[in-house]
């Protein structure tokens, strides 16, 4: 892990990692589905991208205050990556169909375009751990010194200007 958390490089991490996934569907498609759209194709890029984003901006949230409950990293990501997937298996549910009778045929279990839900929590799992593990996680990866609190974060004085500031010579 890095010396000091940041949320950039969470989000950075984040979305290489949420690349290098969707880089897999993108080249992985036109094997499965030779007819398939190339804006589907594009889709499922910038979705991991866009997944992977979301999940390590919610790194920065460890604890649930309504249900009084930690939430680590691998509660937080899976939970994240399967609602979000969940989500876009009903916008899309026809072409994830198609999908899944090409890959795993007729009478398979995974036959349903549901199983998406299951690998969005797999993808959670390792996008999210990328991000702890090189990234850092919890409530201090978000936070910056403020210029009017000392180091232990008492409030202190305003900056105060120089004393030839605003005089005319």
């Amino acid at each position: 892990m890095l010396e000091k958390s940041s949320l950039v490089t969470r989000i950075a991490i984040g979305i290489t990692v949420g690349f290098i996934l969707g880089l897999v569907g993108f080249l992985m498609l036109p094997h499965v589905l030779p007819d398939v759209d190339l804006m589907l194709r594009w889709g499922f890029l910038l979705w991991y991208m866009t997944l992977g984003a979301v999940i390590t901006v919610f790194g920065v949230l460890d604890w649930q205050p309504v249900l009084d409950l930690a939430m680590p990293w691998w509660i937080r990501a899976p939970l994240i990556a399967a609602w979000m997937n969940f989500v876009l298996t009903l916008l899309i549910c026809h072409h994830l169909r198609d999908f899944s009778l090409a890959l795993f045929g007729q009478d398979d279990i995974l036959t349903s375009p549901f199983w998406f839900v299951g690998e969005g929590v797999l993808v959670g799992l390792i996008i999210d751990f990328a991000c702890t593990r090189f990234g850092g996680g919890g409530p201090g990866t978000g936070e910056r010194q403020h210029p009017c609190r000392d180091a232990t974060g008492a409030r202190g004085r305003w900056p105060q200007a120089p004393s030839s500031f605003g005089q005319v010579s």
